[in-house]
């Protein structure tokens, strides 16, 4: 980070998990934040925490379900001073049975993890305006928290899914009418992370079958923060409407169903034939 230029840095959902740990890595590198979440009592000690290592922090408990919240939230983050960069990672993804599905329960997950983002990115374009040369070069910067939900539907979680796959179309659009006047959008989508959340329960039948990827381990906060911080810097000035998938490879394809075949069966000359599946795959 520019030693002499020290971002304002909104982020919601900031008291646990991904959140978090963003504000975290950002309080390391010296900016200023204002971070934003539902659970005053978490997000009073996450602040605490982050004042002790001497960073200026502002604070909002806000309930992002609510339709005015995110023009309040904007209001309330450029009153501590110019915001440079809004990361949206607040987010709930609640295990609901498709037959289960009522208008409240689906109204409540789009308006928290699509709305929400979309408002809080209208709010604070309309406080940034056309900057031109008034900020160092790749702010300000919007970073939305997607998933690998975007791409693969699961069961019990018909709206959740629905809204991350929302999220990105939100963040290409941002990106695009935004980018004329300097602000970049981008997004970051996490594969299964481990995290601390009283809100997002999971049972370890579910974690065990949704973390398989091809680098072997579970992600980490810290693995998606510096994504996120990466991605909202001026080493990335020319990336904007982008989906960074931070995932460990999930996204490659299904590790996770088993090999289903015994042999392979080829034909050479017309003459069937069979070779061992191992044998097969070396090109013998």
């Amino acid at each position: 980070m520019n030693e002499t230029f020290k971002p304002h840095v909104l982020i919601t959902g900031a008291a646990s998990g991904i959140g978090k740990e963003i504000a975290h890595q950002y309080a390391e590198q010296g900016a200023r934040l204002t971070v934003v979440d539902f659970d005053a009592e978490a997000l009073r000690s996450a602040a605490e925490d982050l004042r002790r290592d001497g960073t200026e922090i502002n604070t909002i408990t806000a309930d992002l379900r609510e339709p005015q919240a995110p023009a309040s939230v904007i209001e309330s983050a450029f009153a501590f001073g110019q915001v440079h960069v809004l990361i949206n990672s607040a987010g709930v993804y609640p295990a609901v049975p498709l037959l289960n599905i009522t208008a409240e329960i689906w109204d409540a997950v789009q308006s928290i993890n699509v709305r929400a983002p979309q408002l809080l990115t209208v709010e604070f374009a309309k406080r940034m305006g056309n900057l031109g040369d008034r900020l160092p070069i790749g702010y300000p910067a919007v970073v939305n928290i997607s998933s690998g939900a975007a791409l693969r539907a699961r069961p019990g979680a018909a709206p959740y899914t629905t809204s991350k796959a929302a999220l990105e179309m939100v963040t290409k659009s941002c990106a695009l009418e935004l980018g004329p006047v300097g602000i970049r959008v981008n997004a970051v989508a996490p594969g299964f992370v481990v995290v601390d959340s009283e809100l997002n329960r999971l049972t370890d039948e579910y974690v065990s079958k949704v973390s398989a990827n091809p680098l072997g381990r579970k992600g980490r906060p810290d693995d998606i923060a510096r994504a996120v911080l990466w991605l909202a810097s001026p080493a990335a000035e020319w990336i904007t409407g982008e989906i960074l998938r931070v995932d460990g490879g999930s996204a490659a394809g299904a590790l996770e169903l088993p090999v289903h075949w015994p042999e392979t069966r080829t034909e050479i000359d017309g003459e069937p034939t069979t070779r061992s599946a191992t044998k097969a795959s070396t090109n013998e």
